[in-house]
């Protein structure tokens, strides 16, 4: 289990393999091709990634008779940024200018402020609605969204990092890999350029995650040695059940 205190615009984030032994000096290692389940399984999760993120009007009206104005300002702008077939057409860079630019307007709260617990993931209709959260919010509101634009779930990547400059904290960022073996980007809620993770050296990668697999980290700038599948991960099966569950 990997805990860390919070900070202002860092949150508690947690790592539980159960039982399961890793070796983190194990060489990397490249996924074998199979294609016949390969396929399908990414296009199940393009589907589940645009019926998450997807809401009705009467949804919207709900949430905001809950929560107030901002949760139909926020949810409604959100569903337009998704749903605009300009942004859809656009190059993948400049969809995750939009999406990091929207989603780092919202307000910073801890977990305990916000839901009354010590670590809480929200989903990015919770985030929104409720118009604030902390960094794995940011982190898993982006990727949803990105998702729901077309990115494919092999060139992103939640990342579990140290921040080791200022606060020597833990904090959770996403980054965007343009091709298997590139360096990726980092898009954050405390840096808000979108920056090389080459040049993010205040940031010490852990480990990381999608919606099909499982990393620890082995280096600044690549990708890590696959440990499996992210369901391994509590927080992050327990936000998938609730997302569906809410569909």
């Amino acid at each position: 289990m990997l805990r860390a205190t919070k900070r202002a615009g860092y949150g508690k984030v947690s790592l539980n393999l159960g039982t399961a032994s890793v070796n983190t000096n194990c060489t990397r290692r490249t996924p074998i091709p199979w294609l016949a389940w390969l396929l399908p399984a990414l296009v199940i999760a393009l589907a589940f990634a645009q019926e998450v993120v997807s809401i009705s009007d009467a949804q919207i009206a709900k949430l905001a008779q809950q929560f107030g104005p901002v949760a139909k300002e926020r949810l409604t702008a959100w569903r337009d940024l998704m749903n605009n077939p300009k942004n859809r057409a656009v190059q993948e860079r400049q969809k995750l200018q939009l999406v990091n630019d929207y989603m780092n307007r919202t307000p910073f709260v801890s977990d305990m402020e916000h839901w009354g617990k010590e670590d809480y993931w929200a989903s990015p209709i919770e985030f929104l609605s409720t118009n604030g959260g902390d960094c794995e919010d940011f982190s898993i509101a982006k990727y949803f969204t990105l998702r729901a634009l077309g990115v494919p779930d092999e060139k992103l990547q939640i990342t579990y990092v140290k921040e080791i400059r200022v606060y020597n904290e833990a904090h959770m960022v996403l980054a965007y890999f343009a091709t298997a073996d590139a360096e990726p980007v980092i898009l954050d809620n405390i840096n808000k350029t979108i920056q090389p993770a080459s040049t993010r050296t205040d940031l010490v990668p852990v480990y990381s995650f999608n919606g099909s697999g499982l990393w620890l980290a082995k280096e600044q700038t690549g990708r890590g040695q696959s440990v499996g599948s992210s369901d391994r991960i509590g927080h992050w099966k327990d936000l998938q059940s609730r997302m569906r569950s809410a569909i």
